[in-house]
This record gives C-alpha cells, structure tokens and sequence, in this order.
C-alpha cells in the first residue's frame, strides 16, 4: 500500500501520512486535493497522490503545544517497547499497568508497559514484585520526536 504525505493548506507543513485508501477517501469528501500525483498511475477515477494538501488549515496543537508531556495511548506505549512483553520478551498486544489501577495508580507513560496476553493475565491487579515477575526495562515518556514517529 502506497503511503501519501498530508500537507496543511498552503502544502509548506507536513502533518503526517496516511494510506492510499484514506488520501482518497479525504479527496472524495473534498477535505483534501492532490498537491502531487504519481505520474500515470490511477485509483479509480483519481491520480494517485504522493502527497495531498487539507483544503482547511489545521492547528496541530500536538505538534507545536511542546511544553506539557506527550498524549499517551495504549497504541503509542505498544509501539514505544516495539510489541515486546515487558514481562517475558514475546509478543506483546496487550498494555499492562505497571502498578494496579485498582490502587488508584493512572494509566500515563510510566506505568505502563507492553505485555503478552499470558503475563498481564499472570500478573493480575497486583505490583510486579507482588506477582514475583521482573521487568526486563522500564517504562519511560517518550519524546515528542519518538512519539510523532509512532504515527507512522
């Protein structure tokens, strides 16, 4: 699948990218038009963009509002350990809280961790030390740069 960049209105800012499907889908419900085109090649009746420009200028707060910490989502912290069960090194697809949240401990960055299905129903609602596993890293926040690479 084709990856097309996503341009502010103006096309100097790049916003991220996105799939084929989803450029032509923003063109369809005209949000976006073609700021360039792959020379000859077709998706239906559309050229198929290299990149497209919003027909709407978009404030990217998450990309200028650099002062606070970064978003977090469970998405972000599976691909922040690269899908690696924190517990075991398999393949994590689940997102585990570090410290219970039954104890009143928040979902955010630094407590949370990639886990395999069979350690985070191993674990329970109970503390690392509680269950007698060892983490192989700790959780950290990512950077702003880490993070907006995560979109990709």
């Amino acid at each position: 699948m084709s990856v097309v960049t996503i341009l502010n209105l103006g096309g100097q800012e790049v916003l991220g990218k996105v799939g084929l499907k989803h450029a032509i889908n923003l063109i369809y419900k005209q949000k976006a038009r073609i700021f360039e085109a792959v020379p000859g090649e077709k998706f239906g009746p559309y050229d198929v963009p290299r990149s497209i420009e919003l027909l709407q200028y978009v404030y990217a707060k998450w990309k200028y509002a650099r002062t606070g910490e970064v978003p977090f989502s469970k998405r972000g912290v599976l691909k922040r350990d690269n899908y690696i069960c924190c517990y075991c090194g398999k393949t994590a697809i689940t997102v585990d809280h570090v410290l219970p949240k039954w104890q009143g401990n928040a979902l955010s960055w630094n407590n949370a961790v990639a886990a395999c299905v069979s350690c985070n129903s191993k674990k329970g609602g109970r503390s690392p030390k509680e269950a007698g596993m060892k983490m192989l890293y700790q959780p950290r926040t990512p950077s702003f740069e880490e993070a907006y690479a995560f979109r990709h």
